[in-house]
């Protein structure tokens, strides 16, 4: 207990000169000659003399300051400075306030660029970043609460994106744990939040399957009038069954005319695996006269208003569309279905080499790490069947089954 009372430090009045009333074990009040209170604390460590300021009356009460004169006391028993503590934990919370969820965030983001992230992952990370920030990008990353990030995934949920937001909890979460690896954090709050979203439904994205309708769509195709480009993405998209991404964002200088390939770098790829596709007769001559058209620049299909940009990836899907389409029936992702469905139905081709040309990575590792090579030569038969039986599709032929000398052909 000190020698001070409340009423005493209230009713202190300034003078001419500064002036202690000492409540003791080194706490004093310092009255100053402009009225102002302030509290002030002496001690010793390792034999020097130092006061530590605890703040001012009537800000800080005369219990207050107590407590802090007993939590510095107990430091020094400890054998710690409390001035040097201070001054650490108010670095610390000038760290922890410039240590926001965005800056955070956009260094997470910067070194998964620098790792080869694919830049279509990289483009939906910044999309569902862009969404979180305006509610808690300028929060200190450390103070973040589960509610508040519910709150975030509500807004998105309340748009009907439930997937949107299962994968925002996700995208949040592995910000969290980088805050967490490099020392800015404490815990990942999105991890409370399993089972809190909406669970969405599973929903397949919409593809032709069957030999008739396949037909249908490729002789609509060979109808489209509009751009031209257009048109020659449309038939790609039939032969390759690449995923969009990869098909609009081709680069001339990938491709291997000589030897019939299209050399797919793995940065470009969704599983960050290098992927070859094998090219057909009628994929080198679409290829060809596409030349004709884009190769003087980088994308074989470049952006409509500056070739330095590929394609938007909404075009092939509004062509789609103009055609009679409509998204539940047919998409450009779709392609990728219609082909392997048709493929595995001819029953003539071994499925993992169809997984293999639809660069699925194989979940198992021990069978990825065993299984029979890259199917190369029976995929470059595919490829050339595949082109083929389109082309027969179109005129209206059922999808042959390819004649390998009566045994299954398996690479």
């Amino acid at each position: 207990m000190g020698t001070l009372f409340a009423t005493t430090v209230a009713g202190a009045k300034p003078t001419e000169k500064d002036y202690k009333l000492t409540d003791g074990a080194g706490l004093y009040l310092l009255v100053r000659p402009n009225g102002s209170k302030l509290w002030r604390f002496n001690y010793v460590y390792h034999g020097k003399h130092r006061t530590l300021a605890f703040g001012a009356w009537p800000d800080v009460g005369l219990a207050d300051a107590r407590g802090k004169r007993d939590g510095a006391r107990r430091l020094i028993a400890a054998g710690l400075d409390p001035s040097h503590e201070e001054k650490v934990a108010r670095a610390k919370a000038c760290v922890d306030e410039n240590d926001t969820f965005k800056s955070i965030a956009k260094e997470w983001v910067a070194k998964n660029e620098r790792e080869g992230m694919a830049e279509i992952t990289l483009a939906k990370i910044r999309w569902l970043l862009d969404k979180a920030y305006p509610k808690i990008g300028t929060r200190p990353i450390a103070k973040i609460t589960a509610q508040e990030v519910l709150a975030v995934l509500r807004s998105v949920e309340a748009t009907g994106r439930y997937e949107s937001a299962r994968r925002m909890r996700s995208v949040l979460g592995r910000v969290f744990r980088y805050a967490i690896a490099t020392a800015r954090a404490e815990r990942d709050p999105a991890g409370d939040l399993r089972g809190a979203l909406t669970v969405p439904k599973t929903k397949h994205l919409a593809a032709i399957t069957t030999a008739s309708r396949a037909g249908e769509l490729m002789r609509a195709i060979e109808g489209y009038t509009g751009h031209a480009i257009t048109l020659y993405a449309l038939r790609l998209s039939a032969h390759l069954f690449v995923r969009p991404g990869e098909l609009r964002q081709a680069e001339w200088s990938e491709f291997d005319f000589d030897r019939s390939v299209w050399n797919l770098p793995a940065e470009k790829m969704k599983m960050r695996r290098a992927h070859r596709v094998p090219l057909s007769r009628q994929v080198v001559g679409l290829f060809e006269e596409l030349w004709e058209l884009t190769g003087t620049g980088r994308y074989c299909f470049p952006s409509f208003r500056s070739d330095r940009r590929p394609m938007s990836e909404n075009t092939v899907n509004a062509a789609l569309r103009a055609l009679g389409f409509g998204q539940e029936e047919m998409t450009a992702h779709g392609f990728r279905a219609m082909a392997a469905t048709l493929l595995n139905e001819c029953g003539h081709f071994h499925p993992d080499a169809i997984e293999r040309q639809l660069a699925h990575m194989e979940n198992d590792g021990v069978r990825r790490a065993y299984t029979r090579g890259e199917y190369w030569d029976e995929r470059v038969r595919m490829m050339q069947f595949w082109s083929d039986e389109l082309d027969r599709l179109r005129s209206g032929a059922k999808l042959l089954k390819p004649n390998f000398g009566g045994r299954r052909a398996v690479g």
